[in-house]
């Protein structure tokens, strides 16, 4: 059996590093955006935290439902108008909803009511949807996780889950009590509280067998029941007529060939891991006989892939590290979670025209997985991009569209909200991704994410340049996009060395090209971590011939938020060295930021001032600069996102009025002229909520103008990067 799987898993890996398609009759495309926090009563606190984790929808499928946890309540969401969905309100409940369902006119609710982990309690909440108002609720004896009805809408299934305590004996088990699977009869459209039956999991499992730990349920056409017990790395089988087990079975384990096993800061796709155990969270019944598993792993395990096994527990096909290749060509590998990889948490199947199609939720890459399901090895068809930390998703054949509801919310940082994302299926083509990388000589991925600086090639049209920031800080890389092909293509990386070993210290924010076959790379220092504010020149090869460090009288005043950009102007023994501060230093006027200009020759310094947007909340500063046609093009936004973004913006200074002077004493403060507001353009890109991170700009030999965004490398962030094309520059504005 293991033999087997491996074997798939080989072919799959092959099948997925091949290009993504350039072309599909029917693909999905993100239409819409809801921030959970629309949801928010009146007179409730807009920076409360909300969350939008388990999804699903009236029979009608003009509202969706979803249980949001930190609120305690269950949220709808009308979309009736896919692509302006309104918010419907929401129904708080006294706990913390885990899992939602809906039957005819009803809303059924798992509600945790836990006084702690060792004292586990619950309830099914039944709201009424028309008047949302709770109507009643039944005990259930435990913390419920997953809800599932069946599909005659007979009966209801819960998982138990009496979950863990992490930090009870390093979070080992058995910790009791064991958890267990309830069946819920349905009469007249409402649960029989008196008539629940409890399916004891206990002696199952090989793992912690007195401590089953049931995660996940689903209902196949034939009214069995699958549930999967994560922990305990097993799966049963359940009658739900009967309450009987029909068969139950080890998820086992995988060797994961081609992965990256180290958090170093390098994306480096060569490890290998030996009998990952699959301890598998979500699962679906893909037909009466065969269902697939999302491998999450929340114990010892996870196998970072999907899973389909037959009901007698034979291994049908097994993903092994394809679906992670796929995240890392698009940017999307958690670098700084790689023990699990992208951790596969959500699963849905769904039946569009001919096509049974299954959907895998990346928590940790933000990303899902779409795959035809052919009856043998899935088809991979495209991947959508869905926020940060995709929990819950959902199927709407019906209306032709697909629903994700992404669980964080990083309101107390400053950052993105809890989101629910709606797709439409459409002929025509993917919008997403808009860039993405080739395989290198060995086969594999390019790895790549948090691309900062952006420089077009002097001679080739189309041709451009990267750098990656700190995030990778084990790795520091150019990258060399063909811009020419949609979705643009990373088609090389070109690690940056000192000595022939790859360089630290290294945060590159800005590259340009120094006309010889190499480049001057923009450094951004930070003091706290010993990185130098410098520029630094690299030759063909990334090799640091030169280092150009800023001088005394300008560091003397240095804060972290140091260099983001660097261009260049005039040729020979007139070349200047142009480069961007984000933001205000300590001899700085409030609302100015320096351009420093930096003479080769003579090795000069001088600067001129440069007048900021007022930031009504949080900062302002500059992100990038470049050259083109006698101006200065140079980005300035904000740090905001979703709709509190308000300024990200690309403005021109003239050549002809940048007049640098000698540092330490008055510095011209020079005027600048709007080119083009992003905003529209970073709405439209993907229909997703604006990011804060436009960090790349420039203009290739035509005058054709790019965009890129940096996407922190997918820490706190939904991984997507916008590479929007502008245009020729002649037209922007």
């Amino acid at each position: 059996m293991r033999t087997r799987s491996s074997l798939i898993a080989a072919m799959a890996a092959l099948a997925a590093s091949v290009s993504l398609p350039a072309h599909a009759d029917q693909v999905f495309n993100r239409i819409a955006t809801f921030p959970v926090a629309s949801n928010l009563p009146e007179g409730v606190d807009a920076a409360t935290p909300t969350s939008s984790e388990i999804i699903t929808a009236t029979e009608d499928g003009d509202t969706l439902v979803y249980s949001d946890s930190p609120l305690g309540a269950v949220g709808f969401i009308d979309i009736a108008d896919p692509k302006a969905p309104r918010a419907g309100g929401v129904v708080k409940i006294d706990g913390e909803p885990t899992s939602v369902v809906v039957i005819g006119a009803k809303v059924l609710a798992g509600v945790n009511t836990s006084k702690s982990r060792q004292e586990p309690s619950g309830n099914l909440t039944v709201i009424d949807i028309a008047s949302k108002t709770v109507e009643s609720s039944c005990d259930l004896g435990g913390q419920p996780d997953s809800v599932a009805a069946s599909k005659d809408g007979r009966f209801l299934a819960i998982a138990i889950e009496n979950e863990r305590d992490e930090e009870l004996n390093d979070g080992e088990i058995p910790q009791m009590p064991s958890g267990n699977l309830k069946i819920v009869s349905m009469k007249a459209g409402l649960p029989d509280c008196d008539a629940i039956r409890t399916v004891d999991l206990t002696g199952l499992s090989e793992i912690a067998p007195e401590d089953a730990e049931p995660e996940f349920v689903d209902f196949n056409d034939a009214g069995e029941i699958v549930v999967t017990l994560q922990e305990n790395n097993h799966i049963a089988i359940v009658n739900a007529e009967t309450g009987e087990i029909v068969s139950h079975f080890s998820a086992g384990s995988v060797t994961l060939e081609n992965v990256d096993t180290k958090k170093d800061g390098k994306l480096s796709f060569t490890g290998k891991v030996e009998n990952a155990l699959r301890e598998p969270d979500a699962v679906k019944w893909l037909d009466n006989d065969r269902l697939v598993t999302a491998n999450e792993g929340d114990y010892k395990g996870g196998a970072r892939g999907f899973t389909i096994f037959s009901k007698k527990g034979e291994v049908l096909y097994e993903s092994g590290s394809a679906f992670e290749h796929v995240a890392a060509r698009l940017g999307h590998y958690p670098e700084h979670r790689n023990k699990k990889g992208i951790e596969p948490e959500g699963m849905e199947v769904g039946t569009y025209g001919e096509q049974k199609l299954i959907f895998v939720g990346a928590e940790r890459a933000s990303l899902v997985g779409v795959y035809e399901d052919t009856g043998a090895e899935p088809e991979f068809i495209q991947a959508l991009p869905s926020g940060i930390g995709p929990e819950g998703l959902l199927a709407l054949p019906a209306r032709n569209l697909f629903v994700t509801a992404n669980e964080t919310d990083l309101v107390e940082d400053g950052g993105a909200r809890s989101h629910v994302m709606i797709f439409e299926r459409t002929e025509g083509q993917p919008a997403y991704p808009m860039i993405q990388s080739d395989n290198d000589a060995n086969g594999l991925p390019i790895g790549w994410g948090a691309l900062s600086g952006l420089a077009a090639d002097p001679k080739t049209p189309g041709k451009l340049y990267a750098v990656s920031d700190s995030v990778y800080g084990g790795a520091p890389a150019i990258f060399t996009i063909d811009a020419t092909q949609t979705p643009a293509r990373i088609t090389a990386r070109t690690v940056i060395t000192r000595s022939g070993n790859p360089a630290q210290k290294l945060d590159l924010e800005g590259i340009a090209s120094d006309g010889e076959g190499g480049f001057w790379l923009a450094n951004e220092g930070d003091l706290s971590k010993l990185v130098p504010h410098a520029i630094f020149r690299v030759d063909a090869e990334g090799e640091i011939r030169q280092e150009i460090a800023l001088p005394a009288e300008l560091v003397a005043h240095q804060t972290r938020f140091g260099l983001e950009g660097v261009t260049t102007a005039g040729e020979g023994d007139d070349l200047t060295l142009i480069a961007a501060v984000q933001r205000e230093w300590g001899d700085d006027a409030k609302g100015q930021v320096k351009l420093l200009a930096y003479k080769p020759k003579t090795r000069e310094w001088s600067a001129v001032r440069y007048p900021l947007e007022k930031a009504e909340t949080g900062w302002m500063g500059l992100s990038e600069i470049t050259a083109h046609g006698g101006k200065l093009y140079i980005v300035e936004r904000d740090n905001l996102i979703g709709d509190a973004a308000k300024v990200k913006r690309v403005y021109a200074v003239s050549l002809d009025g940048f007049k640098p002077a000698e540092l330490g004493g008055e510095l011209p403060l020079v005027e600048k002229t709007l080119v083009r507001d992003l905003l529209a353009d970073l709405k439209s890109a993907s229909n997703g909520y604006v990011v804060d991170k436009v960090e790349g700009f420039t203009i290739d030999t035509t005058g054709e103008a790019f965009v890129v965004t940096d996407n922190d490398g997918v820490e706190d962030s939904s991984g997507e990067t916008l590479f929007i094309r502008l245009g020729n520059i002649a037209a922007v504005n």
